[in-house]
């Protein structure tokens, strides 16, 4: 079971909830965001930007929260260089200490009833809140450039178009994305082909909408960057 809407008071974020049924790994599709976590199991973690797809599998009945956070925003949340998380699932205690521990204790305490995932879910997103309020805000270039490139535009207009030279936009993309424009790029043309696939278009017609040379371009990267087919991932969300 999973459900999810959209965060309250945080631009573009996500809240999500889900409970496993315990019968395979999940595939999670990288996607350029960075997630707030909690297991019932697990506690409080961050899930990293991630370059290709994680195989996340939970123990039968073990409940999940999350908040997902736009490219760019997490960094402002989390207090570290997205590049310091990617690819990786961190104890958020790793990164808050002590707070991370009083943060655990109320989320423990809001989900022992019946409304378990909007209580924690309610919190997640005030301490996502608070902490982008201290923090001044998300880098503004982390939206202009991820809209940039989500919209098609190359990397090279994109970094004339936010007034960077290429290293420059690489390294700045690295610190808020956890990676280079280019990877940030395929990862967001790739989400913006399944989108298209989900809603009804041939896979032919969604490789010249989405930006790639053609149907093979579109099967071959995506099976880099997940490890299915586009078909597979069309039809199954569990491995």
């Amino acid at each position: 079971m999973y459900r999810e809407r959209a965060a309250v008071g945080i631009r573009s974020a996500v809240r999500w909830t889900s409970v496993s049924s315990g019968d395979g790994s999940v595939r999670v599709l990288p996607d350029g965001c960075l997630d707030l976590l909690w297991s019932s199991r697990a506690g409080l973690l961050v899930a990293g930007p991630d370059r290709t797809a994680h195989l996340s599998r939970s123990a039968p009945g073990e409940r999940w929260i999350g908040l997902r956070l736009s490219p760019g925003v997490g960094p402002a949340v989390f207090g570290v260089p997205a590049e310091e998380l990617r690819d990786r699932r961190v104890p958020l205690a790793e990164l808050w200490g002590r707070v991370a521990g009083e943060l655990a204790e109320r989320v423990e305490a809001a989900t022992a009833g019946p409304g378990w995932s909007a209580a924690g879910a309610t919190i997640l997103e005030e301490v996502a809140r608070a902490r982008l309020r201290a923090a001044g805000g998300p880098d503004p270039l982390g939206a202009r450039v991820a809209a940039r490139l989500a919209a098609g535009a190359t990397v090279a207009a994109t970094a004339a178009e936010v007034g960077l030279g290429a290293r420059a936009l690489h390294r700045r993309s690295r610190l808020l994305f956890g990676y280079g424009p280019k990877t940030l790029a395929r990862i967001l043309r790739m989400g913006r082909a399944l989108d298209l696939a989900r809603g009804g278009a041939p896979l032919a017609e969604v490789a010249v909408r989405a930006g790639y040379a053609d149907q093979a371009h579109l099967t071959r990267d995506v099976r880099e960057l997940t490890g299915a087919p586009p078909t597979r991932l069309l039809t199954r969300t569990v491995d």
